[in-house]
């Protein structure tokens, strides 16, 4: 199997690349960004989230297109929310797709994501680069948020027993955050998070997560997002790796690199590997065992 690539329209960008193989295809626009705004099999329905503001572009204030995004952590206001209103430059190789954002004026951060879509299988290397164009060292963490449609359910693994006497891992709170509501499962092997519409509250997790992966299911698709650990490194809010975040009928699966201090001009990178299949995930511990441990078998 080849990629293809080509300049395509999409909810009302019309500067927007392309690329699919012979089963699934993304779509990244150029004209903000970066943002990778649809993932998904070839006729089918986007599995990333599409909020109002997509097709528009301008404006002082961030906007939240959906899709994949790049921001730095920890989250603080502004400088999270610098926006991402125009146009950024792509490079094509002919195998990798580059999305280069000019440099932020409120932060002095530069991010790019380089996209290399298989053409044997359904699967996406995502690579997140950050770069302090400063005159200053800052420290910093690459935050990847994955912004899904709902409804669906989102699996986080449970870390696997140990030494009996001392924690397996973090668990991060939010202040909003309420363990008894619905849309929780806390499993002994799984935590899942619903995402309902109805529910317009928010709900938030973040978890030290050491396997590496997060999954989200939806209407006969699996998302598998893959990413590494590094138990030498220091990570944000409290030692997550992982978040997830809803409210109505958006869920967030967030990857998130550790906390590093640039030098003026240096840069840090942060991957993802994306999976793509067809199934149910099961909603009891047996079943979404029996759905993702073969999945993540051929998933490296």
């Amino acid at each position: 199997m080849t990629v293809k690539m080509e300049t395509v329209s999409f909810g009302g960008w019309t500067k927007c690349i392309r690329l699919a193989n012979a089963n699934i295809e993304l779509i990244a626009t150029t004209e903000v960004g970066p943002r990778i705004s649809r993932f998904g099999f070839i006729g089918a329905k986007n599995i990333f989230k599409e909020f109002p503001d997509v097709g528009k572009t301008g404006g002082e204030n961030w906007k939240n297109y959906g899709g994949h995004r790049l921001w730095h952590a920890p989250e603080v206001r502004p400088r999270s929310y610098a926006p991402d209103n125009g146009p950024i430059e792509h490079q094509w190789n002919g195998t990798t797709l580059k999305l280069i954002q000019p440099i932020e004026a409120s932060t002095g951060v530069q991010k790019e994501i380089e996209i290399t879509l298989d053409g044997q299988r359904d699967s996406v290397l995502v690579r997140h680069q950050l770069t302090n164009k400063n005159l200053w060292p800052i420290e910093l963490a690459a935050w990847a948020l994955t912004v899904m449609q709902g409804p669906g359910t989102a699996i986080l693994p449970q870390e696997p027993p140990a030494n009996e006497l001392l924690p397996v891992r973090p668990l991060g709170l939010w202040g909003y955050t309420n363990m008894a509501d619905g849309r929780w499962t806390w499993g002994q092997k799984y935590i899942q998070m619903r995402c309902d519409p109805a529910a317009t509250t928010p709900q938030k997790i973040g978890v030290g997560n050491t396997l590496g992966w997060a999954a989200y299911g939806k209407d006969g698709q699996i998302f598998l997002k893959r990413f590494s650990f590094d138990r030498a490194a220091t990570y944000p809010d409290f030692g997550c790796n992982l978040e997830c975040y809803t409210r109505g009928d958006m869920l967030e699966v967030e990857s998130l690199g550790p906390l590093t201090k640039l030098a003026p001009g240096a840069s840090l990178e942060h991957i993802e590997r994306w999976y793509l299949y067809k199934g149910e995930v099961g909603q009891s511990e047996d079943q979404i065992e029996s759905t993702m441990t073969p999945l993540l078998q051929q998933s490296p």
